[in-house]
This record gives structure tokens, sequence and C-alpha cells, in this order.
């Protein structure tokens, strides 16, 4: 009941819990406890709202490949922390691999992404090298992780 819950939650946040309730089969107030409790327990992290941000402002996306010249746990850690206060980095993904991390670049242009760049590339950061990969088309953009078994 509960993957049920979150599959459908996961495509359409603003449903009412009325109409959640019936699609799940649950009265409204059983299915409210069970949506309360799956945000308690973390497995309902936030709600947002998918943005079309190239009808807003123009944009280019870039995925960066970020090779570190250090592994040890306290650069690791550190570099995650600039990542964090950096607003056009949208995602991060340590990863295995020929480099260390991947990350998800929103800027108004190529210059903007240079300068980010070569900010990340400065001296006592730690980045070796960074690898960029512009973004020409979102082939299938990213609309929820699947949570049923399929059974």
């Amino acid at each position: 009941m509960d993957l049920k819950i979150l599959a459908i939650l996961q495509v359409d946040g603003r449903i009412t819990n009325q109409a959640l309730a019936e699609r799940v089969a649950l009265s409204p107030s059983a299915c409210l406890a069970r949506v309360r409790r799956l945000e308690a327990d973390g497995l309902i992290q936030g709600y947002h709202a998918r943005l079309d941000i190239e009808r807003i402002r123009p944009t280019v996306t870039i995925y960066g490949e970020v090779t570190l010249k250090s592994h040890r746990p306290a650069d690791l850690a550190a570099f995650e922390a600039v990542l964090s206060e950096i607003p056009e980095v949208v995602e991060a993904a340590q990863v295995s691999g020929p480099f260390d991390y991947l990350i998800k670049v929103v800027t108004p242009d190529v210059r903007a992404w240079g300068a980010l760049a070569d900010r990340l590339l400065q001296e006592g950061l730690g980045v070796d090298k960074i690898a960029s990969h512009i973004l020409m088309k979102d082939a299938k953009p990213y609309r929820g992780t699947p949570v049923t078994t399929g059974r």
C-alpha cells in the first residue's frame, strides 16, 4: 500500500488526499495517516514543482566529469561542501570509474560555466581535471524512480 502511495505522489505531488485515498482504496483518514508517516520516516523528502527553466531564462546545462587529486575522506568532504554552496550545481554524484564526481550544472551561458569550472580548478579545492559535456537535448527527463516491484 505504501509503495502505491509513493508511486502516485511521485508522479503527482499535488493530488488531493481524497483523490489519493480513492486511487489506493483507503479511507481519507487512513491515507493521510500513511502519508504523514511516510513523511516522518523520511521516505517522502519533499514536494517540488518541475520548472521549464528555458521558458524563464536562457540556460546551458553541462555535465562535468570531475577528477580529484586526492581521495582522502576529508578532501572528498571538503569538495562536496564547496559544491553544496554553488547554486548552479544542481546535482552531484560521487561515482566509480575514470572520474570521481559527475556534476550537473545549469548556467546562463558557456562563459559562466567556464568561470565556474575555473573556480573549481583553483588551487586548494583539489580538482585535478574537469571534462565538460553540454546537454543538447533532454532525451528522457527525470520523472521519478520506480518504486513498485512489478508484481
